[in-house]
């Protein structure tokens, strides 16, 4: 199926309802953020009672967006009845806040969407994994169902096409993405204002994480692969949520001749899973080690959940990081699953911060060293 008969059905789809529901994934960033804000601004301007819904706690940096005030809090979509419902930057319903799964499987349902590992599903779905962003593709929506944008509507993808494309630096760039971006500038943009929000200003429980984050730094296979990890209680003591670690990942990805860059994180909630955010160069596909533990994503950044504790994942997670340096990692149905281990292995959490092997550990160079000590 192509742009226009996707297009097509979801304007179709969009034309037998009349209250709407927009959400994005879990934990929602700048794209999925910035993509449901203005999907439900553009669809109240066209005559739809819709509304976006995410837990307003967890909205992080792009939290700053006007449109904001007016989300639903996932707590209460209880009482609210849709005739629709709309998710934006999600591959699969179960990246979905819990609160709004309920509403994808009753629900005629349209998916807009750029992820690889990306399922058509719904009665409708626009999805394009060569696109910059999700919001991106809202815009492309936009354009052929001639909705009017307004400086908020433009602000909401602007902070979704720059925050997934890298302020248009990664490969997923395109002609189209710039034309894009032209465009919403037209309608005017703050630029500088959005930079300095997004990119030179944190809080300070933001700086805390980044902190921990750089004392956990362990380098190994001759620098190709850079982790960093944040526990339970990190997040705990300092207060803070995944939204306050975002760029997290960018510390490992900064260590010199770097391929495979990790962040392993654990939320504190009651699940006993270890979350992880993968960053690829050339020639590795990020989504192919993230489909291993049933996650996925970008060529290039992908995600995934391990069951277990710290050092399962990370024992896990390295073993298929090496099959991948070494050329034989394939496609697999299933998470590989520890031989003889048991689901509740005891681990002692407090001190997961250096779980790596000395006998793996390269030594780093002076100027890393300092580059470290420095941040510390």
């Amino acid at each position: 199926m192509d742009d226009r008969a996707n297009y097509k059905a979801a304007k179709e789809l969009l034309a037998k309802a009349k209250r709407v529901l927009v959400s994005g994934h879990l934990s929602p960033d700048g794209d999925s953020l910035g993509s449901m804000i203005a999907m439900a601004r553009m669809l109240r301007a066209a005559g739809y009672d819709a509304y976006a819904t995410a837990d307003v706690h967890a909205l992080g940096k792009p939290g700053f967006l006007e449109g904001v005030a007016d989300i639903i809090p996932v707590r209460r979509l209880k009482r609210r009845k849709f005739d629709l419902f709309v998710y934006v930057d999600c591959a699969a319903p179960n990246r979905l806040p819990p609160e709004v799964r309920p509403f994808a499987e009753k629900l005629p349902t349209l998916t807009i969407d750029h992820h690889a590992t990306s399922i058509p599903a719904g009665a409708a779905s626009i999805i394009d994994p060569t696109a910059s962003s999700a919001g991106e593709i809202v815009w492309r929506f936009a354009k052929w169902m001639e909705w009017p944008l307004d400086r908020a509507i433009a602000e909401a993808l602007w902070v979704a096409i720059i925050t997934d494309s890298g302020r248009f630096a990664y490969d997923s760039t395109s002609t189209g993405t710039m034309r894009a971006a032209c465009d919403l500038l037209k309608h005017g943009v703050r630029t500088a204002w959005i930079n300095d929000t997004l990119y030179c200003s944190f809080k300070t429980k933001s700086m805390e994480l980044k902190r921990r984050a750089w004392r956990s730094l362990h380098i190994w296979k001759n620098r190709k692969v850079a982790e960093v990890t944040l526990t339970r209680n990190d997040f705990r003591e300092v207060r803070g949520t995944k939204a306050d670690a975002e760029d997290v990942i960018e510390i490992p990805r900064q260590v010199a001749r770097n391929e495979i860059a990790l962040f392993f994180y654990q939320i504190p909630d009651r699940t006993h899973e270890t979350r992880v955010s993968i960053r690829t160069r050339e020639p590795h596909d990020a989504t192919l080690l993230a489909a291993r533990f049933g996650g996925g994503g970008h060529l290039r950044a992908a995600g995934c959940t391990v069951k277990g504790g710290m050092a399962i994942a990370k024992r896990q997670v390295r073993k298929a990081v090496k099959e991948m340096l070494s050329g034989k990692m394939k496609p697999a149905e299933e998470p590989p699953k520890e031989k003889g281990a048991a689901p509740k292995e005891k681990e002692v959490e407090p001190k997961e911060k250096e779980v790596a092997a000395p006998k793996e550990r390269d030594v780093v160079a002076p100027k890393e060293k300092e580059a470290v000590q420095n941040a510390t």
